[in-house]
Parts: structure tokens; C-alpha cells; sequence
């Protein structure tokens, strides 16, 4: 199993840390004090790369967003003008529509008036062939 590099430097801090147990008072002020700094900076040093790899990792998902955005907002730009498209067209057709029903109404009350005025002239030569018929 391979070791990241959080685990080999806090392997490096055990080791260098290591004081000789010869006897409980034979170790000295310095020795521990110089242990403390190792492992006082290291642990700095540590906290600023993990700090340094947040950052990063914040910066990617930063970018991350900001990527999904900009196509959501290409997407709705896209749908919109289409769904403009289409009310505009829609629009065309039913003014068109009702230009062409209008038409056919002229046109139906034009046959109509035309189709009761033969009815009423059709009437009137008839009363005039069943007079002179007579």
C-alpha cells in the first residue's frame, strides 16, 4: 500500500523526533525543545500545503461553476430566441389566418347576397311565365 505525502512527513516527524530512551533523566531541555520546533514547523509547513491544496481545489470548483453557468445561461439565451421564433411564426400564421377568414366570409356573404337576388329575379320571371302562360 502506498503512503500519500500527508502520511511519509508525519512518518518523517516520528523519526526525527525520536529521542534516545536511555533513562527517564538523561534526556534534556534542548533535546525536547528542538523536537517541538520539528514538529511545530512541519505542522506549519503542512497546514500551508494543505491550505495551498484547498485553494486550489476551491479555485477548479470556482471555475467549475462559472463554466455550468455560462452554458445554462447560452442554453436559456437559446430557448428563448427559439420560443421568440415561434411566437413571431405563430403570430404570422393567425394574422394570416384571419386575413384568410375574413376573405372567405366576404366572399360567403358575397354568394349569399348574390344567391337571394337570383332567388327573388328566378321568382319574378316565374310569376311573369306562369302570367304569360296563361
Amino acid at each position: 500500500m502506498e503512503q500519500s505525502p500527508a502520511d511519509s512527513s508525519t512518518t518523517s516527524i516520528e523519526t526525527e523526533c525520536q529521542i534516545p530512551a536511555t533513562s527517564p533523566n538523561s534526556t534534556t531541555s534542548s533535546d525536547v525543545e528542538d523536537c517541538t520546533k520539528t514538529q511545530s514547523s512541519l505542522s506549519q509547513t503542512q497546514i500551508l500545503e494543505a491550505i495551498e491544496v484547498v485553494e486550489k481545489d476551491s479555485l477548479a470548483i470556482a471555475e467549475s461553476f462559472t463554466s455550468l453557468f455560462a452554458s445554462l445561461r447560452s442554453v436559456l439565451s437559446e430557448v428563448t430566441s427559439n420560443s421568440i421564433d415561434h411566437m413571431h411564426c405563430f403570430n404570422d400564421a393567425a394574422g394570416r389566418l384571419q386575413e384568410s377568414v375574413l376573405d372567405a366570409a366576404t366572399k360567403g356573404n358575397r354568394y349569399i347576397n348574390s344567391s337571394l337576388r337570383y332567388a327573388s329575379i328566378s321568382s319574378g320571371i316565374s310569376f311573369i311565365w306562369t302570367e304569360i302562360g296563361k
